[in-house]
C-alpha cells in the first residue's frame, strides 16, 4: 500500500490562535485537547486534517504551497466577504468582469490562500 497524507501541517507563531481561525473559516473542529499556548493544534474538516505547529522562525516570502478554497453553499464573493469579516486580508484580486477568476487572501499570520468560484458558479458559465 502507498502512503496517505495524514495531516497538512502549517508552521506558525501561535498554533491555537491560527488553528481556531481556520476552524472557523472551514467550518472545522478544533481538537478537544487543544488550548491557548499549546505548541500544536489540530483542526478536522470534512476535506482534511490540519496540524498547526508553533515554530520560532517568522514567515518570510511567498508560500511554496497554498490552499484553493471552493465555497460549497455560497458564491465566491460571499465567501470572500465572510473570510474578510473573520480577519483575512486581500492579497490579490484576480476577478474578471465576466465573473471568472479568484481572490488571493492571507490568514492572520500572512499565509496566502485563494478563493475560487463555487461549483454552481462554474456550471453557470
Amino acid at each position: 500500500m502507498t502512503s496517505l497524507i495524514r495531516h497538512i501541517t502549517v508552521d506558525c507563531a501561535d498554533a491555537f490562535t491560527l488553528a481556531s481561525w481556520w476552524a472557523g473559516a472551514l467550518d472545522g473542529e478544533l481538537g478537544d485537547d487543544d488550548h491557548p499556548g499549546d505548541p500544536e493544534a489540530l483542526v478536522t474538516t470534512s476535506a482534511a486534517t490540519l496540524l498547526f505547529v508553533r515554530v520560532e522562525d517568522a514567515k518570510s516570502g511567498k508560500n511554496r504551497v497554498h490552499w484553493d478554497l471552493q465555497p460549497q453553499d455560497r458564491t465566491r464573493d460571499e465567501e470572500v466577504d465572510r473570510l474578510l469579516a473573520l480577519g483575512a486580508k486581500i492579497h490579490g484580486d484576480h476577478r474578471r468582469a465576466d465573473g471568472t477568476g479568484w481572490v488571493t487572501l492571507t490568514d492572520p499570520e500572512g499565509n496566502e490562500f485563494c478563493v475560487e468560484r463555487s461549483a454552481q458558479e462554474r456550471a453557470a458559465q
